[in-house]
């Protein structure tokens, strides 16, 4: 188990795994630390959706969701309703997920062994200087919660089949121009409108409420109403950056590194070359007539034939021909060794070398433009290579002293004042912490995780030690915990009575809209009926679907109903986004003539694309034993999985 830590405290951060691939490796639901019975939440034919598989992948989502939106999040999670949906909406994709598995095995739809492990060797995530590194790979997967390369190998190979046949499936869209040209006269399709507002506001007052509304209010969305479980924790925290502060790097230190790396300040000269090209024919590589033509035109050259002209005219590199032969600034390496010998001998700008054979044939080359070397100055650079060394010689404590902290803290698992004392670093306690939307270092999932751990919550154990990213490694222990509870109702008894008046002053706006529209539907003149209400209809003409200038419930109405008709009206009642209704009536449709959209093809066929995907998916399900369970929100926890020492 302590070689275990000592490996995990040498690994890269895992969040380099998450753009690996299309869908977060969470909802997989491969690797992981518990050793609890999982109970399936749904079957797909037959198969399983494990409870830990819906954990991860709600988990994984709700983590997505709350960094996009933020506080806007936490009140949508506030919502009962919301998150019953949310939840669904996970097992939704888990579902869609194994139909997509299943169906993919039936049509014998498989990634080789070969594609597979072509595919990871390219992944630049795993590269160390543009080549793969077996050891950075294992780091990466290990942090990511693969333990075994096997479970990632499973993982991606699933992953690139989805994406095989997702993509076999979008790739046989397309859109017809009459589609197109349909498309582009409705979105530039404007109306003539007029609308009313009546104001939900002027309602309230007449709004009467009695104690049993509230408490029957109360106790039928208690959840809506309830303190979250929380956690206070004592935490060690190593830093990179406190390390360095206290390295002293001396000028001696500075200048070896300098001297030792000197290449690494130094820029070499560079030499930018033209040449002119007489290639080998394809029946003899040593073809004489070539080296008879290439030494023509060197002939040419010294007799004073401009270089850029004569290359224009006889290279067989047309495209550098056509630019007079340039090559631009040519690095060592790129060409043969022939080539680059003969570039570097030309010192002076204009002079022209003698022929140079490659396996492309005869080359004649010329200088012309040049670089000097240029060499930093250690005096210049003395204060960065100061700190980088002084970053250096930290992040190599930082790895020995982390490993002493995990080892300690492990070994003394009641309290971390030994291992505190150990690293030299002081014990400090955390704000209340959420399951999400925490400060630093708390705002990464594997902190957090930790934090409601059953090590830290259940066993009251130190614990394991936690790379927050490649610079700071944490510890923590249970300072306190909070159970999630329903706050009492004098608590919430102002917000449950503002949240009724609402309700029901929208009612009665919506009752006394729904009127007024069923007397203009007659033709009756209700304009005094609006000046009653404070309203009166207002008309905008060419309103197209997008119109920044009314509230898009409005537009958005306008535009689902029917063209107007010669003795029919066209209108409808809509609710606004702030509680207020609205009498929408079409007066008159118009097009607006634009020029044709390039990209509305594209965006059509992805449209349709989309769609295809979805009736596929929808078919699977028609012909499929599906059996769900009710899902409660998950716990982000862990099973023990350590004794104490």
């Amino acid at each position: 188990m302590l070689e275990d830590i000592r490996e995990k405290s040498q690994g890269l951060t895992a969040k380099i795994i998450l753009g690996l691939i299309i869908l977060t490796f969470a909802v997989a639901g491969v690797g992981s630390y518990t050793n609890s019975v999982d109970t399936s939440v749904a079957t797909v034919n037959g198969e399983a959706i494990s409870q830990q598989a819906f954990n991860k992948a709600y988990q994984a989502q709700r983590g997505r969701m709350a960094q996009q939106f933020g506080e806007m999040f936490d009140t949508l999670s506030n919502d009962a309703s919301y998150m019953a949906n949310f939840r669904q909406g996970v097992l939704d994709n888990l579902i869609n997920e194994k139909l997509i598995d299943q169906n993919s095995e039936a049509l014998a739809i498989r990634v080789s062994d070969l594609r597979l492990k072509e595919t990871i060797r390219e992944m630049p995530e795993f590269q160390v200087d543009g080549a793969f590194d077996n050891n950075r790979y294992l780091a990466i997967i290990n942090q990511a919660g693969f333990f075994q390369s096997s479970d990632f190998r499973d993982y991606l190979r699933v992953e690139m089949t989805r994406r095989q046949l997702s993509q076999a499936l979008i790739a046989t869209e397309f859109s017809l121009p009459y589609q197109e040209k349909l498309q582009l006269a409705l979105q530039n399709q404007t109306r003539d409108i007029r609308f009313a507002t009546v104001s939900a506001e002027q309602f309230k007052a007449t709004i009467e409420l009695t104690d049993e509304e509230v408490n029957s209010y109360y106790l039928a969305n208690q959840a809506r109403f309830q303190n979250k479980e929380q956690v206070k924790v004592d935490y060690i925290s190593l830093k990179v950056a406190d390390l360095a502060k206290d390295i002293n790097v001396t000028d001696d230190e500075v200048a070896i590194y300098y001297q030792e790396n000197s290449t690494s300040y130094t820029e070499a000269a560079q030499r930018r070359i033209s040449h002119i090209l007489i290639e080998f024919n394809d029946e003899n590589a040593d073809d004489e007539a070539a080296k008879i033509q290439a030494q023509a035109v060197l002939t040419r050259l010294e007799q004073g034939e401009d270089f850029a002209a004569l290359a224009k005219e006889v290279s067989n590199d047309t495209f550098s021909g056509e630019n007079g032969g340039d090559l631009e600034w040519l690095e060592p390496g790129v060409m043969e060794d022939s080539f680059d010998e003969a570039a570097l001998a030309l010192n002076n700008v204009g002079d022209i070398s003698q022929l140079v054979k490659t396996s492309f044939g005869y080359h004649v080359l010329k200088l012309t433009d040049y670089k000097e070397e240029v060499v930093q100055a250690l005096a210049d650079i003395q204060t960065e290579l100061r700190i980088k060394l002084s970053n250096d010689q930290a992040q190599e404590k930082f790895f020995t002293l982390q490993q002493e902290m995990a080892r300690i803290s492990f070994e003394f698992p009641d309290s971390l004042e030994d291992a505190a004392a150990e690293v030299n670093v002081t014990i400090q306690t955390s704000p209340w912490l959420l399951r999400a939307g925490n400060t630093a270092p708390f705002d990464q999932a594997k902190a957090i995780e930790a934090a409601f751990s059953d090590i830290v919550l259940q066993d009251n154990m130190n614990s394991d030690l936690i790379e927050v990213n490649d610079d700071v490694a944490i510890v923590l222990r249970l300072n306190t915990f909070q159970k999630a509870n329903v706050k009492p109702l004098t608590e919430v008894e102002a917000q449950i009575r503002d949240i009724l008046v609402n309700q029901k002053a929208t009612e009665k706006a919506q009752q006394t809209v729904d009127s007024l529209l069923a007397d203009f539907n007659a033709g009756t003149d209700i304009s005094t009926q609006l000046t009653a209400l404070n309203s009166s209809f207002v008309s905008k003409e060419k309103v197209t679907r997008y119109s920044p200038e009314i509230d898009q419930s409005i537009s958005r109405a306008a535009f689902v109903l029917p063209h107007p008709a010669s003795g029919v009206i066209s209108a409808s009642s809509v609710a606004l986004s702030n509680g207020d209704l609205a009498l929408v009536e079409v007066r008159a449709i118009g097009v607006n003539e634009v020029a044709a959209n390039p990209n509305l093809a594209q965006q059509q066929t992805s449209q349709l694309a989309q769609s295809a995907y979805q009736s596929f998916v929808n078919s699977l399900k028609v012909g499929a034993e599906i059996t769900r369970k009710q899902v409660a929100e998950p716990e982000i926890g862990r099973a023990s999985c350590r004794e104490r020492v």
